[in-house]
């Protein structure tokens, strides 16, 4: 198949386009680069061994976008990781993320339909479920009331999709809900590069651990938890890349929107985080703690059985996996792309 991949070259879009290729795909990969490099995806190149056509473009450009799927044509479907999502930055600012996540959104789907590509995986995210009355987190739990604007723009591009497979059959549509990605490709080639200071807890604290951030900031420990730390289900970024290959070989025989939970089913806190990396790397990872920030919640962990019953599809590697890799890239590269 053929694919173009928007946000590719991100962190889960470039796993997912190696992923793509190593399963014998074409990928065509498309990205604004506003927070992002190119360096991951000529990485992704040294690595298969093989080109990636490249098209520096903004989903929010619909002829842009047109012109892509035009220039790349034939593209059987499309997966869709471009948009923004730190979920401090969202409370702070959440008109951008209305405009890049939902006006994006729509912006691509009106240059998918004018080309006739009606297959779409989307990167969707478990802030859907906003504070779930329990755990783990079933595709079934209601949603409707996100903590932040982050998780209320994912849900807004889900609804669309939902309504636009509605109204016309001939759409595929898959929403893949994330959990909390982590780790990086064995190589160390790439990985998990955010620009200034990350929002997410395991790039923070390689970074602390190569000496580019003095300490950890634990947001909050005074949750309901065993530690007052908040509980995260957080998956390996290679097992969540297969989750969308899984979901596209599901797609290509079939129509109508799709729902699946990529995530492990286990939680971990952050306490319990920072001790198997410090286990992992035999680094010391200095913490101090901070207030809480608008919008976490305290504990969301995943159901994950029916992406396995219905894609055949699981997480594999466990948390010293993803530490192991995590900080196997940081060292590898103390600057990121920059190095």
């Amino acid at each position: 198949m053929r694919l173009l991949v928007t946000g590719a070259a991100g962190y889960i879009g470039s796993h997912a386009v190696l992923e793509l290729l190593e399963a014998g795909h074409e990928v065509v990969a498309a990205d604004n680069l506003m927070n992002s490099s190119q360096e991951s995806l000529r990485r992704v190149e040294s690595i298969i061994g093989c080109v990636v056509p490249f098209f520096e473009a903004d989903i929010r450009d619909t002829q842009a976008m047109q012109e892509v799927l035009n220039a790349a044509a034939p593209i059987d479907a499309v997966m869709h990781f471009a948009g923004l999502k730190a979920v401090g930055e969202s409370t702070e600012n959440p008109l951008l993320y209305y405009e890049n996540n939902v006006s994006g959104a729509t912006s691509l789907l009106r240059a998918m339909k004018s080309v006739n590509v009606r297959c779409l995986i989307f990167s969707s995210s478990a802030t859907v479920y906003g504070n779930p009355g329990r755990v783990p987190i079933q595709e079934t739990t209601p949603v409707g009331q996100p903590a932040n604007p982050y998780g209320r723009s994912k849900l807004m591009v889900e609804q669309i999709l939902q309504d636009l497979s509605a109204a016309d059959p001939r759409w595929s549509v898959g929403l893949l809900r994330y959990f909390n990605p982590v780790g990086a490709h064995a190589s160390g080639q790439i990985g998990e590069d955010p620009r200034g200071v990350p929002n997410n807890l395991v790039p923070y604290i390689t970074q602390v651990a190569v000496g580019r951030r003095d300490a950890l900031s634990i947001f909050g420990d005074d949750y309901p938890t065993p530690d007052g730390t908040g509980v995260r289900d957080y998956i390996h970024v290679v097992d969540l890349a297969r989750g969308h290959l899984a979901a596209l070989e599901y797609l290509m025989d079939g129509s109508g929107c799709h729902i699946w939970n990529l995530g492990t089913g286990s939680g971990y806190s952050v306490r319990e985080i920072v001790a198997a990396f410090e286990r992992v790397s035999e680094q010391y990872i200095a913490t101090r703690v901070a207030p809480r920030r608008p919008g976490d919640i305290a504990v969301c962990y995943a159901d994950p059985t029916l992406a396995e019953t219905q894609l055949g599809w699981r997480a594999e590697h466990d948390l010293d996996a993803m530490m192991r890799d995590a900080w196997n890239w940081q060292r590898q590269n103390p600057s990121g792309y920059g190095s």
